[in-house]
């Protein structure tokens, strides 16, 4: 059988080569750790006041944000101001000790923050402070 002068290579294997891919699945796993270790706040844009004397406090608080229309949010959902004294009874239950921070935006009202404080006192939460940012 004459193939007229013309060789033929052996059919070439194709390989799937994962590596490339193996190492962007890594970069995206390592992104989504970092991230969401920084977004463990309110879950709210707020814009805190400013305090000669504030200072860095530990991670294991229970933050509650306050918007300048007043909605209430505690671990990144919103809740009525009735609410409260049961969310805090049930995450202090765990650790009495734990803080409370109110983390409020500059324009949010006092009476808010008054009823809030009210609401960590009749949860007996030991310790209540309100975050700012160095000036």
């Amino acid at each position: 059988m004459d193939n007229f002068g013309i060789t033929r290579k052996a059919p070439r294997k194709e390989e799937l080569n994962i590596a490339p891919m193996m190492d962007m699945i890594f970069i995206l796993l390592i992104f989504f750790i970092v991230t969401t270790s920084f977004t463990r706040e309110t879950g709210l844009d707020i814009s805190k006041p400013q305090a000669a004397s504030a200072k860095e406090l530990p991670k294991e608080n229970i933050l509650i944000g306050v918007t300048r229309e007043g909605v209430i949010h505690i671990q990144e959902s919103q809740v009525a101001l009735t609410q409260l004294k049961s969310i805090l009874t049930r995450l202090t239950s765990e650790n009495p000790d734990r803080q409370v921070i109110i983390v409020a935006d500059r324009g949010a009202a006092v009476a808010t923050l008054v009823d809030i404080m009210d609401e960590c006192n009749k949860a007996q939460v030991r310790k209540v402070s309100l975050a700012s940012e160095r000036e």
